[in-house]
Parts: C-alpha cells; sequence; structure tokens
C-alpha cells in the first residue's frame, strides 16, 4: 500500500504561481511513476505531468512551459510547479502512483487540493 498527501492548492490570481506537494508512503517498491492529475467541473480528469522511474518526465501540451514535475527523495515528496497560472487551470489537483504494469485509475491516489485561479 501507498499513502499520498496532497498539500500547497489555494487561491490566486491569474500570472501567479503555486507549488503542489505529495508526500509519500508506505512500499513504494511496486511504483513505476508518479503524476499529478487534474480535474475541473464537468471535465474529465487529465494527466498533467508524471516522473517515471526509468527518469523520464511527461508534461501536458497545456502547461508546457509553466509548470514542472520534480522530487525530493530524501524527504519522499513529489512537487509541481505551477507559474504563469490561468484561470483555465482552476480544477481540483490530485497526486497519484502508477505501479508496474497498470493503469493511472488502478493506482493510488491522494484525496485532492483545490486550485482556483482568479481573473
Amino acid at each position: 500500500q501507498v499513502q499520498l498527501v496532497e498539500s500547497g492548492g489555494g487561491l490566486v490570481q491569474a500570472g501567479g504561481s503555486l507549488r503542489l506537494s505529495c508526500v509519500t508512503s508506505g512500499n513504494s517498491v511496486s511504483i513505476n511513476a508518479m503524476g499529478w492529475h487534474r480535474q475541473a467541473p464537468g471535465k474529465q480528469r487529465e494527466l498533467v505531468a508524471a516522473m517515471f522511474r526509468g527518469g523520464g518526465t511527461f508534461v501536458a501540451d497545456s502547461v508546457k512551459g509553466r509548470f514542472a514535475i520534480s522530487r525530493d527523495n530524501a524527504k519522499n515528496t513529489v512537487y509541481l510547479q505551477m507559474n504563469s497560472l490561468k484561470p483555465e487551470d482552476t480544477a481540483v489537483y490530485y497526486c497519484a502512483a502508477r505501479p508496474h504494469s497498470l493503469g493511472w485509475g488502478e493506482g493510488y491516489w491522494g484525496q485532492g487540493t483545490q486550485v482556483t485561479v482568479s481573473s
């Protein structure tokens, strides 16, 4: 089992920045990817950024150049740095851990943190 706890969401004006944190605990041996997803009202959940055990990363086109994913292994924490925020970035952001050979939906999820960007 893996536990994930997100923090760092809040209300920010357009153009501002936030950094989300995801503290992980438990047995992560089976995990091969960590990611940040978001879900806006009335929209499907989407993958925003991910880091893979082999070292690769993914960043969605919609946030490329503005968001960055990183991790601090000593703190068991994954971060999502969000800059130049736009109102369309408003969503609940979820941290997720994806096990080997499984999809994100079959992995572990945090409780989510709300990000609201005002215009």
